[in-house]
């Protein structure tokens, strides 16, 4: 089914499918990968290049597409639900997309975090622990990723280079912009 949704997918949906499948333990990263490579199905290219973007423990599409605007755009792949956790092993929190190294988090805020009153009365203090550590976090919204996909890369562009992050490169590159055409 993967390979045959690259008649009707362009990458970035095809990834958020392959995140999903993995996630849902449909099949593991390692057999979509393999499937992939071994396949003789048209399509195969399309669904080799996306399952290499797949990855594990993505929790919502979005995610997925926040993900893929980061790397398409040549920065640095960020980590993938990263745990923090207290002395004793506790879970703390657990960051969307971040990168560790320079303290950095980039998350997708969806609409939940207005509608459900639990969630909107948790987020500042949340927000205000995550300072506290020494974390800069860096909320995107959906239109940040359909409206303005380039003013989120410059946002976080800047944020990486600000932060003292290793390994950008001097400036972003346009691989974005087919699959995030803004409007």
């Amino acid at each position: 089914m993967f390979v045959e949704l690259t008649s009707v997918l362009g990458l970035v949906d095809l990834v958020v499918v392959g995140d999903n499948l993995v996630r849902t333990g449909r099949l593991s990263l390692d057999e979509l990968v393999e499937f992939c490579r071994v396949t003789r199905l048209p399509g195969r290219s399309a669904a080799r290049a996306a399952a290499f973007l797949v990855r594990e423990g993505v929790d919502s599409p979005m995610e997925t597409r926040l993900r893929l605007l980061i790397v398409l755009a040549g920065l640095p792949e960020p980590q993938v639900n990263c745990v923090l956790r207290a002395f004793d092993g506790d879970v703390l929190r657990k960051y969307d997309l971040s990168y560790p190294e320079s303290r950095v988090i980039v998350e997708y805020d969806g609409r939940h975090h207005i509608e459900r009153v639990e969630q909107w009365e948790s987020d500042p203090e949340r927000r205000e622990a995550i300072d506290d550590d020494g974390w800069r976090i860096l909320v995107c919204v959906a239109a940040d990723i359909y409206r303005r996909p380039e003013r989120t890369l410059r946002r976080i562009f800047g944020l990486l280079v600000a932060r003292g992050h290793p390994g950008l490169p001097p400036r972003l590159r346009d691989d974005w912009r087919p699959h995030f055409p803004g409007h």
